[in-house]
């Protein structure tokens, strides 16, 4: 039976670390701050902007939310976030996504500044990413290392195969994977004999939102299984991309929906801003 791997637990350890820090800063007479745009009313949206603004408050942080109707235009938005980009309190910028059909996000995520870019969206951001000298990691991918590394899991030479290849987790997933030395197959909904491939894994990530696809007979007996789907069943549970009990009878570790990856997302947006507060504030 997998050792299930505690995201909870990881991610208390890794704020009350980044506390510190913050503490550390404060006595050197600055605060990391962090502005969080929020356009509209969806729901899912509130809830994970009213997580981030608490966890900043916990962590000591400056934090702002700036709440914006779903009727505000593109131009509106720029023009805050262009605001933003020259207030010397916040050295994080996020946009909380989706935006609304009307407004271009791709226009709106390369206009924060990349030295603000605490989701490590901006082209400047992915493409430092890509050659191995980043400033800032995608918060999902890097709560994923981290968990990897607090579980003593070595990815040196193992066979790391990713499940999905979006722009915010499959992508730079399997980056820092490869960074971190592991040997990387990315697999996509255009993958050919997926279960062989999946089998062959020594760490499996799974992210590609539907509920339960992988299942016991697709994996190796202890492979570390990484789950970082959160779907929502028809009876209201939040389950994962991975069908937990009969996987956890074969892998050696495993993470849990709800859990797991999820409480590690907000902390490495943390570490990102206490990350862009240094750099703003280097003597």
């Amino acid at each position: 039976m997998a050792v299930i791997i505690d995201g909870k637990k990881i991610a208390q350890e890794t704020r009350a670390e980044i506390a510190a820090q913050v503490a550390e800063q404060k006595n050197q007479g600055f605060t990391p701050g962090l502005a969080v745009i929020i356009v509209g009313e969806n729901p899912a949206s509130q809830v994970y902007v009213r997580n981030k603004h608490k966890a900043c408050g916990e962590a000591g942080m400056y934090s702002e939310v700036i709440a914006l109707p779903e009727a505000t235009t593109e131009e509106e938005l720029l023009s805050v976030i262009a605001r933003l980009n020259d207030d010397t309190k916040i050295d994080g910028i996020l946009v909380q996504l989706p935006l609304p059909k009307h407004i271009n996000e791709t226009q709106v995520l390369n206009a924060i500044r990349p030295d603000k870019d605490v989701d490590a969206f901006h082209p400047v951001n992915t493409g430092k990413i890509m050659i191995g000298n980043p400033d800032f990691l995608p918060c999902t991918p890097a709560g994923v290392m981290v968990m990897l590394k607090k579980s003593g899991i070595d990815v040196t030479g193992k066979h790391c195969v990713v499940v999905g290849r979006s722009n915010i987790v499959g992508k730079p997933m399997a980056m820092l994977l490869l960074a971190a030395n592991g040997t990387v197959t990315v697999c996509h909904s255009k993958t050919q004999n997926l279960a062989e491939v999946t089998r062959s894994a020594d760490i499996l990530v799974v992210a590609i939102g539907r509920a339960d696809f992988i299942t016991g007979d697709m994996i190796k007996e202890g492979a570390v299984v990484i789950d970082v789907g959160m779907n929502r069943r028809a009876d209201g549970k939040l389950t994962g991309d991975v069908e937990f009990a009969s996987c956890a009878e074969k892998a050696s570790y495993i993470t849990p929906v709800p859990g797991g990856v999820g409480p590690m997302t907000i902390t490495m947006l943390l570490q990102n801003t206490l990350t862009a507060a240094a750099l703003h504030h280097k003597q």
